[in-house]
């Protein structure tokens, strides 16, 4: 399961906000939660811009998702190539590569963003 950037925040330091559904397969030990290298980009980005709602230190979110057994996945060149066959439903080049590396590898993304849910793919909307 691969989580977007929204939900890796709550994930790390706000579980109420953190949907139900979301806590219980994070809590299933089957389920391999991964997080994207574009949300710690993101978040690095905008915590330096003084975004409110980007207060964590990217590299102190990295290391507590490593060290709670999720995986990192890397942006590879297929996933960049894959955004330009996306339509143009999210202008936000974050959520874009994160919606093209699901797809690429399978792997089910979790959004609470009903934009990013419009994608199809294995996308689940969560709120």
């Amino acid at each position: 399961m691969l989580l977007d950037t929204h939900l890796l925040l709550w994930a790390a330091g706000q579980l109420d906000a953190l949907p139900a559904i979301v806590r219980e397969l994070l809590e299933e030990t089957s389920n391999e939660p991964f997080f994207s290298a574009a949300s710690l980009w993101e978040v690095a980005i905008k915590h330096s811009l003084g975004r409110e709602d980007f207060r964590v230190d990217a590299r102190v979110l990295r290391r507590g998702l490593l060290d709670n057994g999720y995986s990192e996945l890397a942006i590879a060149s297929e996933h960049a190539v894959y955004i330009q066959s996306l339509p143009p439903i999210h202008k936000d080049p974050f959520d874009r590569i994160i919606v093209a590396q699901a797809t690429v590898e399978g792997i089910t993304l979790y959004t609470s963003d009903p934009l990013v849910a419009q994608y199809s793919g294995p996308i689940c909307f969560v709120s």
